[in-house]
């Protein structure tokens, strides 16, 4: 199969600038890229062909060269060099661009030198925080420790001994980066001996060895708001750890985790509880009290109530996060059985257990028993 014209992958005419080159290829290396398309064996083949192309025509004596004799002018193996399988090392523009490329890969832009107003920042931080029931319900102000890096006071911060002044990292020249080339990939990464911040200081503070923090355990102080629930988090922003010579802090990340309640649970913004209420009170109606988050309230149980019946408080549950008002608290009615019976209580059930088959007192069980009949006739 013949080789396609170059400036046909690219999309160009001849008289195509390097610039227009560069654009057109990096649109097509973004689209067809094998990191972007695992296993599509098309997009591979024609990824290499946009890299093999523009490797040839931005290299003015490869250019010209293809210009003038076709695919035959650049090499027999059409434009590669260097040894068997590799495009040339020698060429940094195809190299430049891969830089960028991995950049928008990893959904970030290249790496920027930093000057010497700030240093490497600080890493944002999480911890959990338990908290009760009530305390998640009302809100609270709590305490917590934490170990983070805090600003060295001895050099205030900047990493140099009597405040010698920061210079340019031996190791990057002060572009807090070291690239690679790799064949015609340029892989960047943050320079491990000025940790990315592109300078150093002349005199190292003997406290934090030039850091310009220190590893320390604080106390804050955190406001939790009513309503917050378990998983939720609350952000301190500058709380984090602080940056390296007097790079920003980072932000602190509080993970609210709530305790189960012994007799409470909650769903969204409502409260739930089962009361128990015994056999005559069912039977006959009472006030009993109900407990809430606020307090005992006396609440009416109607005359035959039965087991599961739910009733609602208004406006008894928890306070809304993000609105006003506040939830309701349901109430669940649970009829108890009773177990250790009096000799009393055993002749008052065993009489009524007589006087509950002459009369309809039982609706459910009525109802049942009528479906039963149905269902074998």
């Amino acid at each position: 199969m013949s080789k396609r014209d170059y400036y046909d992958i690219l999309g160009l005419s001849r008289s195509a600038s390097k610039d227009d080159i560069k654009k057109n290829y990096r649109k097509l290396a973004m689209r067809y890229h094998p990191d972007k398309n695992p296993g599509d064996t098309t997009a591979e083949t024609k990824f290499k062909e946009a890299s093999e192309a523009a490797e040839v025509l931005l290299n003015d004596q490869k250019r010209q060269a293809y210009d003038q004799f076709g695919h035959a002018g650049v090499s027999a193996s059409g434009g590669r060099h260097g040894g068997a399988g590799g495009f040339s090392q020698d060429f940094p523009d195809l190299g430049d661009i891969f830089g960028d490329l991995f950049g928008d890969f990893m959904g970030r832009g290249r790496s920027r030198r930093r000057g010497h107003s700030g240093g490497a920042p600080g890493n944002d931080l999480e911890m959990p925080l338990d908290i009760s029931f009530e305390e998640a319900a009302f809100g609270k102000e709590k305490e917590l420790s934490l170990p983070r890096y805090t600003s060295c006071r001895p050099c205030g911060g900047t990493g140099g001994k009597d405040g010698a002044r920061p210079i340019n990292c031996d190791m990057c020249r002060g572009h807090g980066e070291i690239r690679r080339q790799q064949g015609f990939f340029t892989v960047t990464a943050p320079c491990s001996k000025c940790h990315g911040t592109g300078h150093m200081v002349s005199v190292p503070c003997p406290s934090c060895h030039g850091r310009g923090r220190l590893k320390k355990t604080v106390n804050l102080s955190v406001k939790v708001p009513a309503g917050i629930d378990t998983d939720q988090r609350l952000k301190l922003s500058g709380e984090g750890d602080a940056g390296e010579m007097n790079g920003p802090h980072g932000d602190l990340f509080v993970r609210i985790r709530v305790r189960e309640h012994s007799i409470f649970e909650r769903d969204g913004e409502d409260v739930h509880c089962t009361v128990p209420v015994s056999f005559s009170q069912a039977a006959l109606g009472a006030q009993v009290e109900v407990p809430t988050l606020t307090g005992k309230v006396s609440v009416n149980i109607p005359r035959g109530v039965q087991s599961g019946k739910k009733m609602r408080l208004k406006s008894k549950g928890i306070e809304r996060l993000s609105a006003s008002g506040y939830g309701d608290q349901i109430v669940t009615i649970h009829v108890e059985t009773p177990t250790d019976l009096s000799k009393r209580q055993r002749d008052i059930f065993e009489e009524l257990a007589r006087l509950d088959g002459h009369q309809a007192s039982h609706p459910m069980s009525k109802g049942f028993l009528d479906k039963v009949r149905e269902l074998f006739q």
